[in-house]
Formats: C-alpha cells, structure tokens, sequence
C-alpha cells in the first residue's frame, strides 16, 4: 500500500486557501474526506468562499504570533501562498502608488520591496518560515508550492521573472522548510494556467477540469520548463501528502504530452525514489 489511509480525525491547515491553487486544494481535500482548516486574514471571504464547510482559523503568516492557535491539531500543512513576481496591487504598499510611483518601483526592486507588506520576501522567506516554526510536533506532511526555475535563476526566461527576487525567496523558503527537519514535500510547478478561481463557489471547485487536456509529467533537479495546471498542482499538493514516495522530496510538474483517461499519480510519485 503506498498511501496511508486517511481518517476523517486528520486535519489539514491550508495556507493561502482564498487563492487560485488554495481553493482547489480545498476542494480536493474535502473530496478525499480531510478535515480542512483555512488559514486566512479575510474570514468574510473564506466564509462566502466555503460556507460552512471548513473551519476557519484567522491569522496572517508573516504574523508568527497568529500561528499557533490556527496548529491546534493539525496533522498535515499545505502551503500554497504567495505574491506576484513583480510590483503589483498585492505587494501591499503602504501608499497607492501613482503613476509615476509605478515607473520608479519597477527601476528600483529594493526600493519597491522595502516599501511593500506583501512582497515575496515577506511572504515567502518571513511567511513561510512562521509557519515552520509554528509546526505542532508531530506534523505528518508539511507541503510547500514552490516555482520551476529556483536554481535556474540566472538562465532566461528566469532571470527575468527573479528581477524582483521572487525566486530567491520561494528558494529561501524552501531551505527553511528544508533546515527545520520536518516531513515535507515541496512542489515546483511551471508558469501556472487554469484559473485562477477566485470567484468560484465550492461546487464549482470540485467539478473543475483542466482545459489544457495534457499530461502531467515529474521530474527533479530542476530542470523541467513549461505550463502547469493549477488544478493539477492542487491535485498534487493532496494526493502527495500521504504518500512516501513523496517524503523528504522537491519535484517540478508540468503538463505535456498527451493526457490519460485517468492520472496515476503514484505511479508519477513513484519515479521520485
């Protein structure tokens, strides 16, 4: 058996579940029968999001005083936050940014990311090491949604998509999950496609369909480049987090070829031992 059987008691903390690849981890998690718990600083949207479906814990990542409460039983965490690679409403600047605001930001990265909340430093270096820490002992799986290129950052096209560091700091997160010495699995998609779903209802999100109608193909070190469904990256995020194939592993996705009536995904999983 490759797969731990799943008891209705396991819950899993879901960071970034109002996203596009959030909420599909979501639904499919529900489909599989977990106990879900978003973690989220907009609990009116989470709640309109999922009804009453999934438990709501109110915190903020880069807050690690707000974690611990929201790891009160939880046996598996999923990660799946983050932010645009480059300066854009959701870097979260303490002033709107006029025009020429913009202009100069987008020529002066250390300035735009000193000004912002949410850059990719602070949410992928500060956040996700929060949650690292506020781990409960005992976590089964801690699941990261990282990018194809971290080690490619000074080879087209990603030196161009680091220009702000987004790939330094989905690097910098992943050594931190790396270093604490806790079960993980960390996924690198490509440039993500399908979605996102940001105004989907719950069932919506259980009936979703890749449009790409292509394969899925794994692969380690790095090296793979292409588009990957966020549909099959949610898929992923759940169907590795009971699966030793999978354990203490960092793998790319991406769609190509042609796509089969049915994913096995242990038998993708399987190709990483």
């Amino acid at each position: 058996m490759t797969s731990a059987a799943v008891s209705t008691e396991e819950r899993v903390l879901v960071a970034g579940a109002t996203g596009g690849v959030g909420q599909l981890v979501v639904g499919k998690l529900l489909e599989k029968g977990f106990q879900v718990r978003v973690l989220t600083r907009n609990t009116a949207k989470a709640q309109k999001m999922f009804d009453d479906k999934v438990e709501i814990a109110v915190g903020d990542i880069r807050e690690e005083a707000t974690l611990p409460a929201a790891m009160v039983d939880v046996s598996y965490t999923i990660c799946c936050t983050g932010t645009t690679a480059f300066p854009s409403a959701k870097w979260d600047f303490e002033q709107t940014p006029n025009l020429i605001t913009w202009v100069k930001l987008f020529f002066n990265p250390s300035d735009a990311k000193a000004k912002a909340k949410n850059s990719p430093e602070k949410v992928d270096i500060q956040g996700v090491t929060n949650l690292v820490q506020a781990a409960p002992s005992g976590l089964k799986r801690f699941v990261y949604v990282s990018s194809c290129g971290v080690l490619r950052k000074d080879k087209f096209p990603y030196s161009i998509l680091n220009a702000f560091g987004v790939l330094d700091a989905k690097q910098k997160g992943e050594e931190a999950i790396i270093n604490s010495g806790l079960p993980y699995t960390i996924i690198r998609p490509g440039r993500l496609i399908d979605g996102p779903y940001t105004s989907y209802d719950l069932n919506t999100l259980l009936k979703a369909k890749t449009g790409g109608k292509l394969g899925v193909v794994v692969g380690t070190g790095d090296k793979l480049t292409g588009q990957t469904s966020r549909i099959d990256v949610a898929t992923a995020c759940v169907e590795c987090i009971t699966n030793f194939h999978c354990e203490r592993k960092i793998f790319e996705i991406v769609n190509t070829g042609p796509r089969p009536s049915v994913i096995d995904w242990d038998a993708l999983f399987s190709k990483l031992d």
